[in-house]
Parts: structure tokens; sequence; C-alpha cells
């Protein structure tokens, strides 16, 4: 018996029977308090956005911490439960006629939620099922439809799928999947018969296409000679497919290069694109042109084929199908683009890209080659167009709320907030952000953010924490400062003031902006950071007798440095930081990165150089308590790193502690890791700076 279809305001209705709506703040009436560590790890995450077809609805992804073995009424238990991010997928209307309700409650969440053509389902990728053993369930596609009934199952890739995208006529998915070990591999490593050849266990993940009526996979083209990166683009008439490889898994291999495949035989043809290509080329609606991204390459390659990482700004380039010809059209615009969306006549691109302390919409004329700036003092990320062009939906942060859905149409002049992810922060004292400019010493002009402490009065005096970003090709943003790597709305209610410095070598500002810490860290950068201080005290906000300074990667390495080169500051946390760039170098998985700024790998002429920019070798002059928190699994600053300059220290008498952090990475992701990190920190600093120890409970 056939089914009749529900339209979309039935669907709605019928989800909103079983979702949860965002509640009312019950609270609105009680006391403001100072933001709390426990306050922070409750915050909910916007990620990916996607809007309808016909423009009606936006189905995004939410994520937040959850605790499923325990009554989350009674907090923690001692039975040894873990807490885990969980990414569950919500709809709401472009309208704003009803709040949001959530689809999907699985165990293990569920991620990159795509819309098929038709806008009759969406499909996702989730880890559903009981584990087999030592097996736990792999990601694989599901697709909801409209009509009613659980989620089906479409993948069965015993690896798991990593990305995908529907067909045009919405009847096939291309998606990417690691190649499968061989059944003997597979045993061996089960029973822990398993040495592992450095930088030689290469894993290639490829693609392949399932039939959705039938489930019926095939994979495209099966090589050893490259991986597939991103998730394939089809051609409009769903006859070929756009993806881009690299002939390695390894990090710091530069190597790019884009492919057009037949959908059916899976003959291929590269495509030049005149530089390393750097995103997945994208089909414009008529199938004419692919736009694509490229990196310009001005290092030889060493000796085992590998490039340095180049830093320079990516280019947009344009890509005559037909002719085979490759057209740069970056003249006029001095940052590298985000994701690239075309309009549905073919005439426009649409990208985000950074832009100073924000992240803003840019509009590119193919016509014309004119680049436009729709969006002004914005955070936006995640676009995403409905099929006509005329609406989108994306994600936006303020200085005062983490991420949240937005609609507008394609102009952006008629943003409308769909979502309120974390109402609770109605009852939360905030400290207010604000946008400075300070001239460094060379009269270069530096910019950053300063979170003024809650309560903030003008003319008073408050201890500052300066917060030095990772990188240096990153960049402190004007939005919500509250998580584990970055809690500043909690030193904020504990009266603090922090600064958020984007010195040379900083993205957004432009490419001679982005190089102006080439080969100089520890120059130009550590006098902008310092005359930022500087700027702080003599516009009468900071204390120069209470400063402490902190930062992660490129910024650990910046906090080693400094307080080897001052003793202004009271109190100091290096966040996995780099101290030796020798054996940095020699250790880490970005190895070429590290090159691009120091005239090439360490030898008779530029070791010497590495070790006067290398804060190991300036140990002796640090008089500053240093804190450094590290890792136990990071390869992209090895563990040796921190070892050697604790030991450094130590041996001198000078006052440290190195904290190891279990299973961690270069970044954390565990629960009561990222707790203690907040809090470590802020007692260290505050001891040391203010003179007498607080311990901050998470209440």
């Amino acid at each position: 018996m056939l089914r009749a279809r529900r339209s979309t305001a039935a669907f709605f209705a019928l989800v909103s029977l079983g979702g949860a709506a965002i509640a009312p703040n019950a609270a609105a009436q009680s006391a403001k308090h100072p933001m709390t560590i426990d306050d922070m790890m409750a915050l909910k995450s916007v990620g990916s956005v996607a809007i309808s077809p016909n423009g009606a609805l936006v189905v995004y992804t939410q994520s937040e911490w959850e605790h499923p073995s325990a009554n989350p009424a009674k907090g923690d238990t001692a039975l040894g439960d873990k807490h885990e991010v969980r990414s569950h997928l919500w709809l709401v209307p472009t309208d704003g006629s009803r709040p949001p309700r959530q689809l999907t409650f699985s165990e293990r969440g569920e991620s990159q939620p795509q819309w098929s053509p038709d806008g009759s389902a969406i499909a996702f990728i989730s880890a559903r099922g009981a584990a087999t053993g030592d097996e736990q369930p792999r990601p694989e596609i599901h697709i909801l439809r409209l009509e009613g009934g659980e989620a089906e199952k479409i993948t069965n890739a015993k690896d798991g799928v990593t990305g995908f995208s529907w067909s045009p006529d919405g009847k096939r998915i291309a998606f990417l999947s690691v190649d499968t070990l061989p059944k003997t591999t597979d045993a061996a490593r089960k029973r822990r018969d398993d040495p592992q050849v450095y930088e030689g266990d290469f894993r290639l993940s490829h693609v392949w296409v399932v039939d959705v009526a039938t489930k019926k996979e095939s994979e495209l083209v099966h090589t050893t000679e490259f991986t597939v990166r991103g998730a394939p683009d089809w051609s409009p008439d769903g006859r070929r497919i756009a993806y881009v490889t690299t002939p390695s898994t390894l990090l710091r291999d530069e190597r790019r290069n884009a492919f057009i495949v037949d959908a059916t035989t899976g003959a291929a043809e590269r495509i030049d694109g005149g530089a390393d290509v750097q995103s997945t080329p994208q089909w414009s609606p008529d199938g004419r042109t692919l736009a694509l991204t490229t990196l310009r390459q001005t290092h030889a390659m060493v000796p085992d084929s590998m490039p340095f990482r180049e830093i320079l700004n990516s280019h947009l380039v344009l890509y005559d199908v037909a002719a085979k010809r490759a057209r740069d059209v970056s003249a006029g615009f001095d940052n590298s683009p985000g994701t690239i969306t075309w309009s549905p006549d073919s005439r426009s691109l649409y990208f985000t890209a950074g832009d100073r302390v924000y992240s803003s919409v840019y509009k590119f004329d193919v016509a014309s080659g004119k680049y436009s700036q729709l969006t002004q003092r914005a955070i936006v990320r995640g676009l995403s167009f409905d099929k006509s062009g005329t609406r989108t939906a994306f994600v936006m942060d303020t200085p005062l709320s983490p991420g949240n859905v937005y609609s507008s149409d394609a102009t952006f002049a008629t943003q409308r907030k769909l979502t309120e992810a974390n109402p609770q922060l109605a009852n939360i004292s905030l400290g207010e952000s604000e946008v400075v400019t300070w001239k460094s010493s060379d009269g270069q002009e530096v910019e950053g953010v300063l979170l003024k402490p809650v309560g903030y009065r003008a003319g008073q005096r408050y201890p500052l924490l300066v917060e030095i970003h990772g990188g240096p090709t990153g960049a402190h943003n004007a939005g919500f400062k509250a998580n584990w790597s970055s809690p500043g709305q909690f030193w904020a209610g504990q009266g603090w003031a922090v600064l958020y410095p984007n010195p040379r070598g900083s993205t957004g500002y432009g490419e001679k902006f982005m190089r102006g810490n080439v080969p100089d860290w520890g120059g130009g950068d550590y006098r902008d950071i310092m005359t930022g201080v500087d700027a702080m005290i003599a516009r009468g906000v900071a204390d120069g007798d209470k400063l402490a300074v902190t930062g992660w990667s490129y910024g650990g390495y910046m906090t080693s440095w400094v307080v080897t080169q001052t003793n202004r500051f009271k109190a100091a946390m290096e966040g996995a930081g780099l101290t030796d760039l020798v054996s940095m170098y020699g250790t880490t998985d970005i190895p070429g990165y590290i090159a691009s700024f120091f005239h090439g790998v360490p030898n008779k002429e530029t070791t010497e150089f590495y070790r006067q920019r290398s804060a190991i070798t300036f140990v002796d002059n640090v008089t500053t308590p240093l804190l450094i928190l590290h890792g136990g699994n990071d390869q992209r600053v090895p563990i040796g790193q921190p070892m050697e300059y604790f030991r450094a220290l130590k041996d001198r008498g000078k006052t440290v502690q190195l904290v190891f952090y279990p299973r961690e990475g270069h970044g954390f992701s565990e629960y009561y890791h990222q707790m203690d990190k907040v809090r470590r920190e802020f007692d260290w600093i505050n001891r040391y700076t203010l003179g007498t120890p607080k311990s901050v409970s998470s209440r």
C-alpha cells in the first residue's frame, strides 16, 4: 500500500511531537552570576547547516557534552563513566515561525547533513548499532525521509564513510572510504603483531558510488598512487565527478592534484589548475566551469619529493572544462577564499574569508572579475544556499554568544536569527569586547581584541592576561571567548582583562602582513605583542604590575620566547609549545611548515639561525614562573619539546611545572582534561600574578 507523502509543514509537526524544543528560560529573573567552568562546559555548539532546496527549512548540527551512563541530576559517578561530545541534527524553518526541533537522538551522534536534490530526504553520517567484540560500529550514510519512518542505513563500508555528496538526480551518492585492511593484516593487528614503519603505512581513501534504491556500492577508481581528500562534487548532468588528491596521507605532503572522473567508467582526466589545488573543484550549474583554489609553490622539492608549506594566499581559479584551461581570478582580493558556492545562473561565486578580526561573506562576479563584500563586522561561517539562490542559511558568532543559525536573502541584508542555542547565557554576567589597534615599535598598525572584566569601570586598572594565538598563520577573532583553549569569559568573570593580539604573521590582514614574521619568529611579532601590552597600560585598562601571558602551539612558542626576553610578566602558561626549533623540525609531522619560516631545513648554514630563535637557547634569562601543559600523544609538537625546556629550567632552579595529559594530541578532546586545563592555568597565573592562591571550583 502506497503511503501519501506528507507536506513539509506536516513533517515539521510530526517531528515536533518527539523533538526537544528550545526550552524557555525559567530563571530569566534570577540574579546573574559570573561564568564558571561548568557554565563553559555546558555550552552547546552549532556546526554545519544545510538549507532545503525550496528554502523553507534548515537542518543543522548541534553538539554538546553528553554523559549517557550517569544520571545528569546526580553528576559524575564512581563507575568510570565518560563524558563524550555528541552532535545531533536539528530542524528549523527559515521564516522563524517555529522553534528548532531535534531530529536525531542516536547514542553516537550524527554529522554532515545534506538535503536530497528534491528536498524529500536528509542524508547524514552516523555510527549506529551494537559493537561486535572489539569492533565499534563504523560511520555510515543514513537517510531520513520527510514522509516519515526511521532513518535507513544506505552504505555498508567496512571502514566507514568520511564524506559524501548526492548526485543531481538523487539516485546515487558518491562517498569516500578508506581502503580495507587485508584479513591477515587485520588479524595480526588484533593480536598486537603490529610493527609500524614510520611514514610508510598508508591507508588510502577512494571514491565509491552507492545506488540509493538498491544500496549497491562500487568503487569508482582504485589506485595506489593517491588518496582522495574532501567530499567529491558531481557535474550537473550527473555524468562526471571532480575531486582532489594527494600522493600520500601524510599531513606534511603538500602535493595536490585534481581530477574529473567519469561516474560510470572511472576514466580520469587531470585538471591543470596552474598550481597545487587546495580545494575540491566545484562545478558551475551550467557545467562549463570548475571553481577551485590553488596555492603557488615557490620552494624547490626536498629530496623526498615533499615541498615546504607556502606562506602565501591561496588563489581563486576558474577552469574551463571544454578548453581545459585555468584562469587565476584572484587579482584584487588579498586573502584566502574559503569554501566556494556558485550562484544558480553560474555568474557569481560566494565564499567567506578572514577579514581582520571578522569572517566576512564575499561575492565574485565572473564577467567583471570584481569582488564585493556582503557582510561587515560579522563572523559568518557555513554558507548554504537554496536551489534558487535567493535564500541562504549560515552560522554567525557574536562577542556575547557562540554561533547560532541565521537565514537571509542572497544580499545578506535581511538577516533573521533562527536559533538560541544557549539561552542560559541570559543569566550569566559577561565581559564586553572591544576591537583595539595600536602602533608597533616600527610604526606597523596592529589589531587585537580586548575583553573587559565583568563590571568594568573606566579609569580602574585590572590584571591583564595576554593570550597569543596559534599558527602563526591564524588569528583571533571578535567572537565569543569561552572554551577550554580560550576561556576569556571565565577570566572576565574573575576580574581580569584579556588581550588577544594579532601580531604580524596573522591571517586576515593580507599576504604581506601574513608573511611579516618570515623569517622572524620572536622578532617583529614579539614587539607587536609587547607594544599592545603597553597600549593597554597607557589606556588605563591594565595594571602594569599585574601582567600574565598564555598561548597554545605557536602561542606556546611565543610564550616560551617571551619569558626569555622580558621579566614583565608575573606568570605564564605555555601550552603545546615548541621551544627548540632544531629538534622540533626533526620530530614534528609538519617539518615543511617550520622550514618555510627559517630558510629551509636545519643545516650548517641555517642551524644557528634556528637556535637563535629558540627559547631554550636563552633559558638562563627566565624569571617568570612557567606552567607547561602538553598532550601526551602530541605529534604536531612532540613531547620532547616541553621535556627539554622543563629540564633546562628545572636544572637552573627556575619555578616551573610540566603536566602531561594522557591520550591527548595537539588539542584536548577529553572532558576532564579540558576542565583541568582551565582550572590549573587560572590557579597558577592567579597565584603568581596576584600574590595569593585562589583556587576556583568548577561550580
